[in-house]
């Protein structure tokens, strides 16, 4: 980008000098070699600095801004999420008003949250559901280590 923005200075600095479009291709190919912009860029640079442009910044491009990724945005969608962990995407997006790829970008990618079949879950436990798992592993050892029997009469199995 900083080499875009010297060859923008130059030909500016061209065509303010009185030099032809013919002599600032030259110029520019001369001193970036194979860095330079092509021919049709530069003749449209040259013409807008003709034409009284005194910016060397490129205007704002048309469109709709990303409303996707912002802090509020994100913020709903976690809360919503946290309200009800089984909600779909497209009740997700539904409801915090957004396409469905944002909602899924801002609860994959923000949020570190994945898809299980049409559900959402966390990749991640929360603090307090942490602090649960820890609580009642120590709750567990605790029953073990004071009565040996106990380890005889926990079950365990898989699926099947």
């Amino acid at each position: 980008m900083t080499e875009q923005l010297e060859q923008w200075f130059c030909i500016k600095f061209c065509q303010k000098l009185g030099d032809s479009q013919v002599e600032t291709i030259r110029k520019i190919q001369r001193v970036f070699g194979d860095d330079a912009m092509g021919i049709t860029q530069i003749k449209d640079w040259y013409n807008q600095f003709k034409d009284d442009c005194t910016s060397v910044e490129s205007d704002a491009r048309a469109g709709r801004p990303s409303k996707s990724r912002n802090n509020e945005l994100t913020d709903q969608v976690r809360t919503f999420i946290m309200q009800d962990c089984r909600v779909t995407i497209q009740e997700l997006a539904e409801e915090v008003g957004i396409s469905t790829g944002s909602a899924h970008s801002i609860s994959t990618d923000v949020l570190t949250m994945r898809r299980v079949s049409t559900k959402l879950a966390l990749k991640l436990l929360t603090t307090e559901q942490k602090q649960l798992r820890l609580e009642v592993s120590q709750d567990m050892l605790d029953y073990a280590n004071s009565d040996p029997e106990f380890l005889n009469i926990v079950t365990t199995g898989d699926e099947s």
